[in-house]
């Protein structure tokens, strides 16, 4: 079988993309989960928000896209916070099923407002002017914006993992939820770090949305699609684990690629069956910890 370079390239050019996606999507899912047991099924709502917020900022407001890198995670953030202390702060001490079946029901609601207002296809968002055009690279032409997405997302997984198990902070957020009594002791404020930390976790997945929102355009559905993959995701690189998240965000998206280049009839199946080997070898996860 003789390999075409120029189409394989492509090919993992598009799961590296799709891998910075599930990395920052994954990574706000392992925040909240490792920090605060919530599984956050809204996940996919919120990515479609952060999205929206950026096609708002540039149509009503006239604010373009390097502005709405910031202001959409954090319209996106605070709206996430309200919900934690709305409602989510009320079955923080219960089973794991409240929380999930709460969140797919805020998922729904979510998805459903949108559509009903903006229906089903997609709202064109245009590309900066500064990552417009592309570059010759010899065996491959790669496009300027869709590079960009790949180096910002990764710099985004390692601050974030370097905020959280690296500095004082992350050392407080760690400890709050696991001896919240001690830690108030200190007179820190700990419902307040706990819904900081849902709005961090919210705002990721709104980065992601903005990223993706000049390639994959604004639509209700989009975190519809990728929700079930990236829930894959986080299982794969252990449920809570930041570093096992980015790693293996990145790794199923250019498994994904190669996929769709060698076996096109298995790309969309590939990360499902990967999460089954690994969950019969390996329960907790790759990188997670045993219960």
């Amino acid at each position: 079988m003789s390999i075409n370079l120029q189409a394989l390239s492509a090919q993992l050019l598009v799961g590296l993309i799709n891998g910075s996606f599930y990395a920052l999507l994954s990574l706000g899912l392992a925040v909240i989960f490792g920090m605060l047991n919530i599984i956050n099924f809204a996940h996919g709502a919120v990515y479609m928000m952060g999205a929206f917020a950026a096609y708002f900022l540039l149509n009503l407001a006239g604010i373009g896209y390097w502005p709405a890198l910031i202001l959409a995670p954090l319209a996106v953030g605070l709206f996430g916070m309200v919900m934690e202390r709305t409602m989510l702060k009320w079955i923080a001490n219960l089973d794991h099923l409240y929380g999930l079946l709460l969140t797919f029901g805020l998922a729904l609601i979510i998805q459903g407002v949108f559509q009903n207002y903006f229906g089903s296809s997609g709202l064109p968002y245009a590309i900066p002017d500064q990552l417009k055009g592309g570059m010759n690279l010899g065996f491959m032409f790669l496009p300027i914006y869709r590079g960009w997405v790949v180096i910002f997302s990764l710099v985004v997984c390692i601050a974030t993992w370097f905020l959280i198990e690296r500095t004082r902070l992350g050392a407080y957020l760690r400890a709050a939820t696991e001896n919240p009594t001690l830690v108030r002791a200190f007179g820190i404020n700990v419902p307040l770090m706990i819904t900081l930390t849902y709005g961090l976790g919210v705002g990721l997945a709104a980065l992601a949305g903005v990223l993706s929102a000049p390639i994959n355009q604004v639509r209700p559905l989009m975190g519809a699609d990728l929700i079930i993959v990236v829930f894959a995701v986080v299982v794969i690189g252990g449920m809570g684990s930041i570093m096992g998240s980015i790693i293996t965000g990145f790794t199923l998206g250019i498994i994904e690629g190669l996929t769709k280049y060698f076996y096109p009839e298995a790309s969309n199946t590939v990360v499902f069956v990967l999460m089954v080997l690994v969950l019969l070898v390996k329960p907790s996860g790759l990188t997670g910890r045993a219960a």
